[in-house]
């Protein structure tokens, strides 16, 4: 059935699910919550130092990608696992190409963490 919310029903209601969502990673995927911490941890260390406004948004961010790309791979995986337990190639490869996402969003993190913080102690 489809969302009949309006206004700013449906962004409490959105907001609402959202939490739902958040509350179910913690409890459920344990990935989550050690990139979550390590999020929090980083954007410590990032406020921790003199760094630029845009170098700041880019550490920040870049933490924060891992732990969506984290959340919509936890997604997939429930929805796949939600389907059976028995193995098909598709569940597979859905499976597979969730963990590769978050492996991809986890070097581009590692590579702007270091190049800032090169940056930040070679000048």
């Amino acid at each position: 059935m489809a969302n009949q919310s309006t206004g700013l029903t449906r962004i409490i209601k959105a907001a609402g699910y959202s939490a739902k969502g958040i509350k179910a990673a913690w409890k459920n995927e344990a990935a989550f919550r050690q990139e979550a911490v390590l999020a929090i941890l980083a954007i410590i260390v990032a406020f921790s130092f003199e760094f630029s406004m845009v170098e700041r948004l880019f550490l920040i961010s870049s933490v924060m990608l891992v732990v969506i790309v984290e959340m919509l791979n936890s997604a997939i995986e429930a929805v796949v696992d939600r389907i059976g337990s028995e193995y098909h190639e598709l569940s597979g490869r859905a499976k597979d190409m969730g963990s590769a996402a978050v492996f991809l969003a986890m070097i581009l993190a590692l590579f702007i963490w270091v190049i800032i913080i090169w940056s930040y102690f070679t000048h």
